[in-house]
Formats: C-alpha cells, sequence, structure tokens
C-alpha cells in the first residue's frame, strides 16, 4: 500500500483541527508535522482536543521542506506570503485551504500552477495537478448548486442566492459578531453582494458557459449554530422539474460525494461528512436549488483531503467515510 508524508502550515484555527483528524485516521497517510508559530512545542492534543488518545505529535517551528504533500491553513494573502519566503521541494505537492490562487489572475507563482480543485468541476485536471486551490466554503456550496445549468447553457438570467454558514466560518479568533452572547438566538447578513467567493463562484460558471453574462445576486448569513451552509439559489428555468432533475443527475453521474434528493433537505444530513446534498424545486418559471454542506469539510478540509486523494491516485473516497452528526 502506497503511503506519503503529509505537513501542516498553520495548525491552531478548525479547519487545521478537521484536517489534521482526517489525515491522522487516513490510511495512506502519514502526519509528520504541523507547523504553529503560536503553539510551537505543545501537543497538538492541547488545541484540538477531540485528538486525545490518537495523536501524540507537538506543534512545531520549523518546516519539513520534503514531506510528498503540503497543507496551507493560513489566513487569507498568508499562503503567498508563506511560499514566498519559505523554501519547499519542487517535488512537495501543494493544497492551499485559503484565497490566494483561487483565480486565474492568481494562479501561477514562479514555476507553481495552482489548479482550482473542485472534483465536481474537473476531477482529471486535479489528478494531474502538482499544486491546487482548494475552493471557498461558500463557494463550493453554491457552484454545485449552479454548475449543471451552466454546463447545459441554461443559466440565462440573473441567479439569486441566499445561504448561511454556522460561526465555525468565522475561525477561532474572537470578533463583536462571533462572541457567543451576540450569535446566540442571532442572525444577520454580512458583505451583501460583494462576498469574496463570488470571483471564485463566476469563474467557473463561465468556464462551463463562457456567454453568462448575468448577475449573480448572493446575500451571505451569519446563523446561530456551529457547522453547516444551506444554500438556496432560484433563477428562470423554463424546463419541468423532471427536465431539471434529469440534467442534474447526469452531471452528478460520476461525484462521489453529491447527490441529488428527492427530499427537501436539512443540514444535520450533512454535518461532519464529505456530501454535498442537492435537492430541487419548480414553482412557475422558476427552479430552486437548494445545496448543503459541512463548511468545514465539503467546505475546506474535507475537500483538501478528496483533492489529495486524487492528487496521489488514491480511491477519491478513501479517508472520507464520515457519519453524520444527525442525532
Amino acid at each position: 500500500m502506497k503511503h506519503i508524508k503529509a505537513g501542516v502550515i498553520g495548525g491552531a484555527g478548525y479547519t487545521a483541527g478537521e484536517l489534521i483528524r482526517l489525515l491522522v485516521n487516513h490510511p495512506n497517510v502519514q502526519l509528520d508535522f504541523v507547523y504553529s508559530t503560536s503553539n510551537a512545542g505543545n501537543l497538538i492534543c492541547k488545541v484540538h482536543q477531540d485528538l486525545v488518545g490518537s495523536l501524540d505529535l507537538k506543534f512545531t517551528g520549523t518546516v519539513n521542506p520534503n514531506v510528498d504533500v503540503l497543507f496551507l491553513c493560513l489566513g487569507h494573502g498568508n499562503s503567498l506570503k508563506f511560499l514566498e519566503s519559505n523554501s519547499v521541494s519542487k517535488d512537495t505537492k501543494i493544497i492551499d485551504l485559503g484565497n490566494d490562487f483561487r483565480l486565474e489572475k492568481d494562479r501561477k507563482l514562479g514555476h507553481r500552477e495552482f489548479i482550482y480543485g473542485l472534483p465536481e468541476l474537473q476531477s482529471e485536471t486535479i489528478k494531474d495537478a502538482h499544486c491546487i486551490a482548494n475552493p471557498g466554503c461558500f463557494a463550493t456550496a453554491i457552484q454545485l448548486a449552479l454548475l449543471p445549468l451552466a454546463n447545459s447553457g441554461l443559466l440565462q438570467n440573473d441567479v439569486h442566492v441566499n445561504a448561511v454558514t454556522g460561526a465555525t466560518g468565522a475561525g477561532t479568533s474572537l470578533s463583536a459578531t462571533s462572541h457567543f452572547p451576540w450569535r446566540d438566538n442571532n442572525y444577520s447578513y454580512y458583505k451583501p453582494f460583494t462576498h469574496q467567493h463570488l470571483g471564485e463562484i463566476s469563474q467557473s460558471v463561465k468556464q462551463l458557459q463562457n456567454d453568462f453574462s448575468s448577475d449573480i445576486l448572493f446575500m451571505p448569513y451569519r446563523g446561530n449554530f456551529s457547522r453547516g451552509i444551506f444554500a438556496t439559489a432560484y433563477t428562470k428555468f423554463e424546463g419541468s422539474l423532471e427536465d431539471a432533475i434529469r440534467i442534474y443527475k447526469s452531471y452528478f453521474r460520476k461525484a462521489k460525494f453529491t447527490f441529488v434528493s428527492e427530499d427537501t433537505l436539512h443540514l444535520k444530513q450533512v454535518v461532519n461528512t464529505n456530501k454535498c446534498l442537492i435537492h430541487l424545486h419548480k414553482h412557475h418559471n422558476k427552479l430552486l436549488v437548494t445545496s448543503i454542506i459541512d463548511n468545514l469539510l465539503k467546505g475546506a478540509s474535507g475537500q483538501a483531503i478528496q483533492n489529495m486523494n486524487l492528487m496521489f491516485g488514491f480511491d477519491e473516497t478513501t479517508g472520507l467515510h464520515l457519519k453524520s452528526t444527525y442525532f
């Protein structure tokens, strides 16, 4: 059985914690190091307490530049700075979970070229990639809601999107809107129509439907729960519901984690899994698409492992057979 060594840069956040958990339990991976300047010398399980009894490794302040794969779990803008100031072997594959390399204009850094890592969009390209820009969480849910229509050239009008994310989407650093007394029993929008994930969403839509010129009107919300994204998108659609279901099932026929459900959806179906579930509803000439994911897994670390599996020739689902926290 093939084994690889993995390193993680920036190991203290929610996304890194989920990534470390997945790597520790992956049958083909040896976790070589987790780099954190603020926690160097401390046991990883002191920060990520779900790993007590599973991992005795300590955070380190030094980087092994020769691991097989390096995951970057840094704040947005810091992945570029890290790669510019640290020596990493040209043979080391890189998966960046930030937004530094997701857009076409930012894809190249020296000899490295980052491939956008949405498996449902371009799994064959990912298999041959050396560097991956992992998609954003909202971007993942919304793209999976829209790409089947774009692939059929059917996005001819404005698309209206509403999506709510859990508190873990804000990261571990406290802010005015992430303290428990503020978040509990509360609900609010932020960055209306200007969220940073719109760039990568539009880029992928136009990759499949080059003539798309309408607006994607995205309203993101903060929910008073810990994790998950519940997204709804609607646009004009002249076909029948049966036509839409056929289009979506055909597009996702080879997808390992994205499924079309006949039943209405709720978040607990996907929390703690790498799944995306899609539901379709037709109302007059509008098609409503619901898309749900776990923001930390399919929206971040689980998708990063999915990309790693593709890059190294492992079965795409290895290490990702996760049960939802349904009850």
